[in-house]
């Protein structure tokens, strides 16, 4: 059975920041600073997913009307 890559990674993000929260709210005073990094890593996983889809969907829709107008 051959599983996609992309279908796995995208797990992955998501995971990054619920480990983050467990280990923020269960540790002690002095740990909880080791788990923000992978919580701020996985939101930014995120957001730069949601940005970059924008951006392609934003020069597909240019390249459609670049071809509407040399018709």
């Amino acid at each position: 059975m051959n599983i996609n890559k992309r279908f796995i990674l995208s797990f992955v993000a998501p995971f990054m920041i619920l480990i983050s929260a467990i280990g923020f709210i269960f540790r002690e005073d002095s740990r909880k600073i080791f788990y923000l990094p992978i919580g701020l890593m996985g939101i930014v996983i995120i957001l730069e997913r949601g940005i970059s889809r924008q951006l392609d969907r934003k020069n597909i829709l240019k390249k459609i009307k670049s071809y509407q107008k040399a018709k």
